[in-house]
């Protein structure tokens, strides 16, 4: 009995992908894409509604989403077909296939930064307010996004054999893995690490309404690549340069960055360089 019920226990936690997507009359809906219109209409919706708070015009972060999208997501495809352009260059039939999945969140966020860039610029308004009020909505965005790598059974970690193990289908393991059924589910990893970061920045964004140009950006940085650090070493099918892991390096990167920028902002006093240089009394 006692057998029994710690059996049924665990396979309780097991997670499944039901499918890639599913069929709504003669419409095939891709559970990915799907997932990302989700993540971007409750992004524009909080990230305009925290731009209220700041004095910023809702209408200005709205205006923001199109060049984000734009820059976002050939971002994110581009940085993955870089790094697995050994396949892609036999199958450059493929290269556009987004929805099949392969996108890089790394290659996302670089993107729209350089999107937002040129936004700020053409628009005469800071980028780092910008950033601070979209901080949020990008780190839930996500958590959000991450369930499409389970949907499409990919991006998973290890194997091992924990209660809350994912099972992926024998075509979707990689080479050498063909008789290991069950991995860390990586994406819940993630994806519950963002959800601890996105409460960190609504925190924060509450509680200091004063704080300088930038800081919810940097906090965001340093928080998602420490997390993204770690749980990238639990996974099988990294973006390799060399013998290194990609994710891992950007992330060192990210923490660098971020906590540049904090020593920058507080213990220098200084602030951040930006398009509109001087700061108001609201510490926008």
């Amino acid at each position: 009995m006692l057998q029994h019920s710690v059996s049924t226990l665990t396979t309780a936690f097991e997670f499944t992908s039901p499918g890639s997507g599913v069929s709504v009359g003669p419409l095939n809906l891709r559970w990915y894409g799907l997932l990302i219109a989700s993540a971007v209409l409750i992004g524009l919706a909080l990230s305009q509604r925290l731009a209220k708070a700041r004095q910023l015009s809702p209408d200005l972060v709205g205006d923001l989403l199109v060049w984000l999208i734009v820059g976002a997501i050939p971002g994110a495809r581009l940085y993955y077909v870089l790094f697995q352009w050994n396949y892609y260059s036999q199958h450059p039939g493929q290269i556009l296939a987004i929805w099949r999945g392969g996108i890089a969140i790394h290659g996302a966020i670089l993107g729209g930064m350089l999107a937002a860039a040129l936004f700020s610029r053409v628009k005469h308004c800071s980028f780092w307010r910008l950033a601070d009020v979209v901080a949020p909505s990008l780190i839930l965005g996500q958590a959000i996004g991450r369930w499409g790598n389970f949907f499409n059974s990919e991006a998973f970690g290890s194997p091992t054999d924990l209660p809350w193990k994912l099972f992926i289908p024998p075509d979707r393991r990689l080479p050498g893995f063909e008789s290991v059924a069950y991995y860390h589910p990586t994406f819940l990893y993630e994806s519950l690490w963002n959800l601890m970061v996105f409460g960190l920045l609504m925190a924060l964004f509450i509680r200091f309404p004063q704080a300088k140009r930038g800081t919810l950006f940097l906090v965001y940085a340093i928080a998602y690549s420490c997390g993204r650090f770690w749980i990238e070493g639990l996974r099988t099918d990294s973006l390799m340069f060399g013998p290194l892991r990609m994710a891992q390096m950007v992330s060192l990167v990210g923490v660098i960055f971020g906590s540049a920028g904090l020593i920058w902002l507080y213990l220098l006093r200084r602030s951040l360089p930006d398009n509109v240089p001087k700061q108001t009394s609201l510490g926008s």
